[in-house]
């Protein structure tokens, strides 16, 4: 099972960034394809669409100049299962792609994720002190069902600061 494509393309004001791929998105070639995934709401309910995508819309992504990576590319059941080096690794190839495509703000979905990839320990939910060329840096936390310290109308509330700023 390898990684699924990329959402990408020039002139985004927002590249989202997801850890890696879920199974049931490696399936199905969509990102955040998990029914219990907040990611399609959060972006609705934040502002950054006009309604809710469903995963197998996310092309129409690009109409409102935003797009979809990862940090790793390999799928998993859950992040946890990914390496440090992994997630090392994978902070040096986004920041490759982030450079061809200068995007206006890079979004990583995880704060522990990114903590991990870009050696900042210390690094918080919002706007990062660190730029790839121009691309300013932001952390969402991680919409993922899992993840049950963010209901999906505080997950919204995060995404719609980022939305507000970009």
């Amino acid at each position: 099972m390898d990684g699924i494509a990329d959402v990408i393309g020039g002139g985004l004001r927002v590249l989202f960034c997801g850890i890696n791929p879920g199974l049931m998105s490696a399936t199905t070639g969509h990102h955040f394809a998990r029914p219990g995934n907040r990611f399609w709401p959060a972006l609705q309910l934040s502002g950054f669409t006009s309604r809710q995508l469903m995963p197998a819309e996310q092309q129409e992504l690009l109409d409102y100049r935003l797009g979809i990576t990862n940090v790793v590319d390999r799928p998993s059941a859950k992040a946890a299962e990914l390496t440090r080096a992994e997630l090392v690794a994978g902070g040096e190839n986004l920041t490759a792609k982030v450079l061809t495509y200068q995007p206006e703000w890079l979004a990583v979905l995880g704060v522990t994720a990114y903590r991990d990839a870009f050696a900042e320990r210390n690094a918080a939910v919002g706007k990062q002190d660190r730029a790839i060329g121009t691309t300013r840096v932001w952390v969402l936390p991680n919409p993922s069902g899992l993840n049950a310290h963010y209901t999906l109308p505080k997950l919204a509330d995060a995404f719609a600061e980022l939305e507000r700023v970009s």
